[in-house]
């Protein structure tokens, strides 16, 4: 796995595609193979029996495989995570961010409107939205200073949403990547995909990266080259190459998912 290290690539866009002569070639076969897994994974779990409303399998999903007590759940954890989000939006454009809090907070307004976490924001007395924009701005900071820039012709996407439907929608797949760059048209692999998370990375920073691959070939029907994510609480980055053997682990762990959850009292 990558880190930013010494020895490492100085910029996060530096690892996300690597050299072009070094990718491999474009696999457009792999996909029909995991779906059919994947469906007949749905029908050992669940029979012939069919929820009243689809079960929704997301990153988060495979994140939280216990309770957790991590600030990233708190109101604060998660508009803190929305404006870093908000921070790579506009960085991946080209957008010069001077004031990160301010930049992102304006940013979200525009794009969402009113919903329950800007309301929290608006509820805040003077000293905790001055903690939140110090922490918000702490985390950008670590951000700007690691991401490089993003050449125009990678042909970025920010906040790349995809649905997959299993068993005839019985199972849905919903994921949000942060940033995807690349094209799925060429006889190389291209894309990478990139998640920022404003939490140290552990095991279930894996699972994400790995759903990411997994959800993003099926959606495309072409494996990405590269899936990479990038904590800003500690400057660290996790990089992988996909592969057949990372999809299928996805598999079964979208699978173990689903059986806890149509499982569960």
């Amino acid at each position: 796995m990558t880190t930013l290290t010494d020895a490492a690539p100085r910029f996060v866009v530096d690892a996300l595609r690597g050299e072009r002569a070094s990718r491999p070639a474009v696999d457009t076969t792999s996909a029909p193979g995991l779906r059919s897994i994947l469906e007949d994974g749905v029908f050992d779990v669940m029979g012939a029996a069919r929820p009243e409303a689809p079960i929704v399998i997301r990153a988060s999903s495979l994140r939280q495989l216990a309770p957790s007590t991590d600030i990233s759940l708190s109101p604060h954890g998660r508009v803190r995570g929305i404006l870093v989000n908000q921070v790579l939006r506009l960085l991946s454009v080209g957008t010069s961010v001077n004031n990160p809090f301010d930049d992102a907070l304006k940013a979200w307004r525009l794009e969402s409107g009113t919903n329950e976490l800007l309301a929290y924001v608006d509820q805040l007395n003077g000293d905790e939205l001055a903690r939140l924009e110090t922490d918000v701005t702490a985390h950008s900071i670590t951000l700007i200073r690691s991401l490089g820039p993003v050449p125009s012709r990678w042909l970025p996407r920010s906040s790349v949403r995809a649905v997959q439907q299993l068993s005839g929608g019985a199972v849905v797949l919903r994921d949000v990547i942060d940033l995807m760059v690349g094209t799925t048209v060429g006889d190389v692999a291209s894309v990478a995909l990139f998640d920022v998370t404003t939490s140290p990375l552990s095991e279930s920073s894996e699972r994400t990266m790995r759903y990411h691959a997994l959800v993003q070939t099926l959606r495309t029907g072409i494996v990405p080259l590269r899936t990479t994510t990038f904590s800003t609480a500690t400057g660290e980055m996790w990089s992988l190459d996909v592969d057949s053997e990372l999809l299928m682990r996805s598999a079964r762990e979208v699978l173990a998912t689903l059986e806890r959850e149509w499982t569960a009292p």
